[in-house]
This record gives structure tokens, sequence and C-alpha cells, in this order.
């Protein structure tokens, strides 16, 4: 599979958050920036699909972009280069890097990860976001559910925070890929099982907690099949979403018996923690 990489002239950080979440709702695989430019990618084959779409939407918004075609076998070494390690701040350090960068202080959560070409870095907000939220709660013994799991980061900083087992579903094969490489380097193998397809493929099991980081418009389509997969007094963390989308989560969740415990909001993203009643 090729790729396209949209190259997006914006005006600073904030910029491209704005940018970045309008294009959210296309079916972009990964989003980094850099002072002035944001790049988007997105499979060829899906580009086809909304090109036309996507232009509005950049001409709305009067943004200049180009467009680089990127040949798969090109992808990796390019997408791995430019990966630089994050540390994510909050009540338990931790470290998201790739296998060449050294490992941190023992006192810091080491998780490595497999970019590949799979969203799920830690570099944007909402990754360091759910991060945060997991490390606070634990989850300690009990078994969850990462949907749309990317990499795996979130899955796997499950586990080292204390969960006991994981089910990372993705529907793309490469995401899948990216994250059964990722547990191997975490040398945890055995505790998070890795499937590829959508909610089908978890239909009729039950999980203590629940973890999407996906976009709003998906989360409010799947928000039965986390109330139907999440035990009673069970716990659903969700982001990808702006902060003025809170109330929407909030509204969809609790028509679906979740209460809202916690919101954590940061430059314009918001992560939010519910409970099953």
């Amino acid at each position: 599979m090729n790729y396209i990489e949209l190259i997006i002239s914006v005006n600073g950080e904030e910029h491209a958050e704005i940018v970045t979440a309008m294009l959210s709702d296309m079916p972009f695989e990964a989003f980094t920036s850099e002072e002035q430019t944001l790049r988007a990618y997105i499979a060829d084959e899906a580009y086809d699909t909304c090109r036309e779409d996507i232009a509005a939407m950049l001409q709305s918004l009067a943004v200049e972009y180009e467009e680089n075609n990127i040949a798969q076998q090109n992808w990796n070494a390019e997408w791995e280069s430019g990966f630089s390690p994050v540390m994510v701040v909050g009540s338990r350090p931790i470290y998201i890097r790739a296998e060449h960068h050294p490992s941190p202080d023992d006192d810091i959560l080491d998780v490595v990860i497999a970019p590949r070409m799979s969203f799920g870095t830690g570099h944007h907000i909402t990754t360091a976001l759910m991060s945060r939220s997991i490390a606070e709660i634990g989850f300690s013994g009990k078994r969850g559910l990462d949907m749309g799991c990317g990499t795996g980061v979130l899955a796997i900083v499950a586990i080292k925070c204390g969960a006991a087992e994981m089910v990372a579903v993705d529907i793309d094969e490469w995401a899948c890929e990216s994250c059964r490489d990722s547990i191997a380097l975490n040398h945890i193998e055995g505790q998070i099982d890795v499937r590829c397809g959508s909610m089908a493929a978890v239909a009729g099991e039950k999980f203590d907690f629940v973890m999407a980081n996906i976009n709003r418009n998906i989360l409010v389509d799947m928000m039965p099949s986390f109330a139907e997969a999440t035990v009673s007094g069970g716990e659903l963390l969700m982001s990808g979403f702006l902060t003025e989308d809170i109330a929407i989560m909030r509204d969809t969740a609790g028509g679906y018996g979740f209460a809202v415990e916690s919101v954590r909001e940061s430059d314009g993203w918001a992560v939010v923690v519910c409970r099953k009643e």
C-alpha cells in the first residue's frame, strides 16, 4: 500500500491543531507538525475516495498544501527517522521512545514502540492525555480493551501500570503489525492479544475497562458497542476530540449508562473518563 503525504502550511502549533481537528474525520492515519508545517498521512486508496472533500475543507481553512506520494518501502524509514522520544509528565512520568533511543531512569515508566505506519507515537496531545489518565487509574489486575490501538502505546502503558491483560484492536493491518512489534520490544508477549478488525472482533466479550482514542464521530457511533463490552462499574476512557465536544461526549455516553468521572483538557483537546453505572 502506498501513502499520500499532505504538506500543509500552518501558522504555528495552535493553527496546526485546528487544521488537524478539522481533518480528523477523514481517514488520515497520522499527523505530525513542526513549526509552520503540518504533515498528514493517508492511504492512497482512501485519498482517492475523499480527495475533493479534503481539498474543499483545506480551501475553507485558507491554507496552502502540496501532495507527496510515499511508497510503502520508504514509509517506515521516513517515519522512524523523524521520530523523537516523548516524555509524558504526570503522577508517574512515562517515556515513549523507539528502540534506538536510550532507556530512561528506573523511576520513569519506559514504553518502547515501533511507529511504522501507525498513529500513536505519543506526540499528539490526545495520546499523552490518555497515557496520563491510565497511569493515574492503574487498572491493577484488570482486563481491558484498546480500540483503535495504532502502535499499541496505550495498551502497553496499561500493562505497565498494572493491567493483567489487554485486547488491542485496529482495522488497519499495518497498525496491528506495528502493535505486535511494539509488544515484542517491551517483552510483554502473552499479555496483549492483537486483533485486526472492528468491535466485531470482541463481540460478546466483557472488559473491566475500555480505551478509545479515535475521533468524535467514530466514538459516538461506537458508544452502544462500548456499553455492551464494559462490565458494570467498569471505566471508559475516550479521547481524540476537542474540548468543545465534551458536552456531546458526555451526553452520548450518559445515554448508554456511563457517568463522567473526570475530564482533562490540554491545548484544546480532551480526555473523558466515564464509569458504567
